[in-house]
């Protein structure tokens, strides 16, 4: 017997395959540690319930019994796997403390599971795939149903997944948030099937702009699906005829009416980095080249919304960490690793 069993998932949401592992867990551990990953993040159609929602569904479902050996914690995405595997070491650390003995609960379904092999001293309990239930084909249906047939769809899952999924996804139908987020899920289906002749899936090329003043940040809210009304950096994709340099200069005065002297932008150029994890988008595989200018000026100068961007303003920089649920995709990321906003594992 283990001292601690240790699940690693995003279930969003939870259906019976999770509860297979979930009770393998317990059968192998006086305590049961669930990390809820991509937590902190924005409702979009790959993550449309909050950590704590997720949470929930966990303890409801394991039923009284079990319930007081299942802790869950919660783990943001870094986007950058060291990070995010210490970031889970010290989360199950705190909660096990130091020397405990250490058991992983998973099974390898595809090359998303390559995380089971970043915990080296912890015992692996593979499990082989319990049934063919996956979150995503249930989002999909989810999100393509209408008012119509969505008690059909969700009937077709009812053996498929606990109850409290089910009350959970009836709950959000109800809600504001739902079509608007069938809206951002319809949007990027039409976004993938533009490109689905394709001979094979393109890589996207982006540039983005991290403008700061005076402890001030230069951020935009979408316009429009994907991430409408989200907080982003100022940038978009690629045009064929420019330089990275000058699409990002485009860019940032389209969408916030910011346009100096090059060379102004180029003495306030403190360098480029480029974003590249494979599932930062849900747009397709698209890497990003973020700019990071330091202006001069006295205060930040006045800037307005335009183009894809519905407004542009200026933000106190240390104001953001309280806003990292209203950040487009991996944004928050991005600013954070750059500008360092939140206290690092």
């Amino acid at each position: 017997m283990h001292d601690a069993a240790v699940l690693i998932g995003r279930f969003q949401p939870v259906h019976n395959g999770h509860l297979a592992l979930l009770r393998e867990a317990l059968a192998h551990a006086r305590q049961v540690v669930v990390i809820v990953g991509s937590a902190f993040q924005a409702r979009s159609p790959r993550n449309p319930f909050t950590w704590e929602e997720r949470a929930q569904l966990l303890m409801t479902s394991v039923g009284d019994a079990d319930a007081h050996r299942l802790t869950v914690l919660p783990v943001r995405d870094y986007y950058d796997e060291p990070h995010w595997a210490q970031a889970v070491r010290q989360a199950v650390a705190a909660h096990t403390g130091v020397g405990a003995r250490i058991a992983l609960v998973g099974h390898f379904k595809d090359a998303s599971s390559s995380y089971l092999d970043a915990f080296p001293g912890w015992e692996l309990l593979r499990m082989p795939r319990q049934g063919a239930m996956d979150s995503t084909t249930l989002r999909d249906a989810y999100f393509g149903a209408t008012t119509a047939t969505l008690a059909q769809v969700l009937a077709s899952y009812a053996n498929q997944v606990p109850p409290a999924t089910i009350t959970l996804l009836t709950r959000l139908a109800a809600q504001p948030e739902y079509t608007a987020l069938q809206q951002e899920w319809r949007a990027l289906a039409r976004y993938r099937a533009s490109w689905a002749g394709a001979p094979y899936p393109p890589v996207f090329v982006t540039v983005d702009a991290l403008v700061c003043c005076r402890d001030q940040i230069l951020l935009v809210r979408r316009g429009r699906a994907p991430g409408k009304g989200l907080w982003a950096l100022p940038g978009g994709f690629l045009e064929p005829n420019d330089t990275l340099w000058q699409s990002c200069l485009r860019e940032l005065a389209e969408e916030t009416g910011y346009a100096p002297p090059p060379a102004l932008l180029q003495a306030a150029l403190r360098g480029v980095r480029v974003f590249d994890h494979p599932h930062r988008s849900q747009r397709g595989r698209t890497i990003t080249h973020v700019h990071h200018f330091e202006l001069p000026d006295a205060a930040p100068p006045p800037v307005t919304g335009g183009d894809d961007a519905a407004g542009a303003q200026w933000l106190p920089i240390g104001a953001l960490p309280g806003m990292e649920t209203a950040f487009f995709e991996d944004h928050f990321h991005i600013v954070d690793a750059m500008l360092h906003l939140i206290r690092q594992p």
